[in-house]
């Protein structure tokens, strides 16, 4: 819990109201860092991109042959997670590897679901053969 606080010290954290209301403009990229078996269970904020936490830096390096080309979109990343933990890491590991602008929602999708906001489900993908 203290690398978390040390990592919001650094960071900007956005409220649920602040989160919602950007999320609605949709100049954002919700960036959801839980692992896949939460969004089959509680669903994602509608739009929001997965990028496990596992692999965050390898699809936000460019020089990476795991790069996902959202992440050079040039737009604002708002990182969530089930309590705000993770993302607060995450966001402080994007921070420092250059992507701007960058926040996350403080208390995470649990926050987000208690104030009402949108969620969508998470189909399941058949096993790759």
């Amino acid at each position: 819990m203290q690398l978390v606080a040390q990592a919001e010290a650094r960071i900007t954290s956005l409220s649920v109201t602040e989160a919602m209301s950007l999320h609605e403009k949709g100049d954002v990229v919700m960036v959801d860092v839980r692992d896949i078996r939460e969004l089959y269970r509680e669903g994602k904020i509608p739009g929001a991109v997965h990028a496990p936490r596992g692999m965050l830096e390898f699809w936000i390096d460019p020089a990476s042959p795991y790069h996902r080309d959202v992440f050079a979109s040039g737009k604002r990343f708002v990182f969530y997670c089930s309590l705000g933990w993770r993302s607060a890491l995450a966001t402080q590991t994007c921070q420092a590897m250059g992507l701007e602008p960058v926040a996350h929602v403080s208390g995470g999708f649990k926050a987000w679901r208690e104030a009402g906001g949108p969620v969508e489900p998470v189909a399941r993908r058949a096993p790759r053969a």
